[in-house]
């Protein structure tokens, strides 16, 4: 079974309270973006491209068994690592429980208040795009 997204979340808190200073935190999101697989230069196209980043990041999400799987990528590697936490937390679970996740991991690890407005800005829109995936996934799976 795998774990609920506040359990992840809550992994995540604990991984940045071992950092003191927020040098530390984004190194921690850099190599976390490092460690992001890379996405095929096909899905890196218009549909998958988030609006609103000041980089360029995508985003892909496939349907698997009922578990909405995200895949993302971004030319800015602290962008890749903001990216790839959202993945970590949100992939691989039900359209519904995606688009109705509080993500509370983002304040309690202190990123709004320590991302310039460009990145909290882009990180609000690849917010909302993976809910809106999970939106129309839903809609389309109780069309059925």
């Amino acid at each position: 079974m795998s774990k609920n997204i506040n359990a992840i979340q809550d992994e995540i808190i604990e991984e940045f309270s071992f950092f003191t200073d927020w040098m530390e935190k984004y190194e921690h999101i850099i190599e976390y973006g490092k460690g992001l697989p890379s996405l095929e230069e096909s899905l890196k196209n218009d549909d998958n491209i988030v609006k609103g980043c000041q980089s360029r990041v995508w985003l892909h999400a496939d349907m698997n068994e009922e578990k909405l799987c995200f895949q993302a990528d971004s030319d800015a590697i602290i962008t890749k690592g903001l990216v790839g936490l959202m993945v970590r937390v949100l992939s691989g679970h039900s359209p519904e429980e995606i688009a109705t996740a509080d993500l509370y991991f983002i304040d309690q690890i202190g990123l709004k208040e320590h991302l310039s407005p460009n990145r909290a800005n882009g990180l609000a829109s690849m917010i909302k795009k993976i809910k809106m995936y999970a939106l129309a996934y839903d809609a389309k799976s109780k069309a059925e």
